[in-house]
């Protein structure tokens, strides 16, 4: 998909392995292995820190990560260990207060309110979509939109043609295949916006932020790009609180914030065509992979140079959420395209975990 993005300029350079001015972090000490998960408090600007030296990694490698993040149009570049900050750096007059865009990243928040909303009774992502926004949706046959459910929303395998434009108006959501049976990268998963907004009788906008965006402390809002699309946009920190939701399994601080059971099934294969693809995450370490625009499968794992049980929320023009439950590890990284334009995944992704390897291994 190519995700138009209104893009806002950014400001003057933020700096941090060590503190920030505009958002200080608070130093720790080295912890032992068996430390509990740290959440940051939900108001104000406090991030407990500790160091790169702390967990024995390979701090003279750390200089060649960041070169090669400048190089690539990064705006910035966070490093949470067991919810705490280790690597924090803000490039090219970006700082740790300017919104940015998530892109296709977003996903993975319609994902997770999606499942707060089946948690809470309004849902149940196996019932077709038209229960909830009625008939109409798509220009397909009345028989072939009503196979199509929340689930395969989810799942991108909706069956609706990927190849009309960003758009998913009626006339741009037409049928191709049956539903379950074609995996295709597709903006018609934002129909579950409208489902969560239909079923909880609220704004999309106003659950979200009740739901997931206050709980856990993030900032920011969705915008509406020129495709009529609604694309979130934060501070890179709202962006790591996020994915410090996910390393917990949902919970935060010791309120379940998303039920277990969804989120293990939204980082699994949801479907047997693309097996690295979950629930609007990508998923590595799978034996075969379908990219955006392309019904091609290509063997191996989407990331070889990432850990394999790795998953992931990738964007347009490189936004990335790392989440990597082995090492305890979620990693940001938002800016400009690293190299051409590109809708999920790129070669960057494989050069970066070479580097961050180099650093944490």
């Amino acid at each position: 998909m190519r995700i138009k993005i209104l893009l806002i300029s950014s400001i003057s350079v933020f700096l941090s392995c060590s503190n920030s001015d505009e958002n200080p972090a608070t130093n720790s000490n080295p912890i032992p292995p068996n430390e509990a998960m740290y959440f940051p408090p939900i108001t104000g600007n406090t991030w407990e820190t500790k160091t790169p030296e702390s967990l024995g990694w390979n701090t003279a490698n750390i200089s060649a990560l960041d070169t090669y993040l400048t190089e690539k149009n990064t705006k910035s570049f966070i490093v949470l260990h067991n919810g705490k900050i280790v690597l924090e750096k803000y490039y090219n007059g970006h700082t740790a207060t300017t919104p940015w865009y998530w892109a296709s990243a977003g996903k993975t928040l319609t994902s997770t309110v999606t499942g707060i909303a089946a948690q809470e009774g309004f849902i149940n992502i196996n019932n077709k979509v038209s229960d909830y926004i009625g008939t109409g949706w798509t220009s397909a046959p009345l028989a072939k939109e009503n196979q199509i459910t929340c689930k395969n929303l989810l799942s991108m395998n909706s069956g609706l043609n990927d190849a009309l434009g960003d758009t998913v108006t009626p006339n741009n959501l037409q049928y191709v295949a049956d539903a379950g049976t074609r995996w295709a990268y597709h903006n018609v998963y934002v129909k579950l916006q409208d489902v969560v907004a239909t079923a909880t009788n609220q704004t999309w906008d106003n659950y979200f932020n009740n739901k997931l965006r206050n709980p856990i402390g993030m900032t920011g809002a969705w915008v509406t790009d020129p495709t009529a699309l609604s694309v979130y946009w934060s501070n890179s920190r709202s962006m790591a609180r996020f994915g410090l939701l996910a390393l917990a399994n949902g919970n935060w601080n010791g309120t379940q914030i998303i039920n277990t059971n969804y989120l293990n099934a939204a980082t699994t294969i949801s479907q047997p065509i693309n097996l690295a693809y979950g629930y609007l995450w990508w998923l590595n370490g799978k034996s075969s992979f379908h990219l955006p625009q392309s019904q091609l499968q290509f063997n191996g794992s989407i990331i070889a140079t990432a850990p394999a049980d790795m998953y992931c929320a990738l964007g347009k023009n490189d936004q990335k959420i790392y989440v990597v439950p082995s090492r305890k590890l979620v990693i940001i990284r938002m800016g400009e395209a690293a190299d051409s334009s590109n809708l999920a995944l790129s070669n960057f992704d494989e050069v970066l975990w070479q580097k961050i390897n180099a650093v944490v291994n």
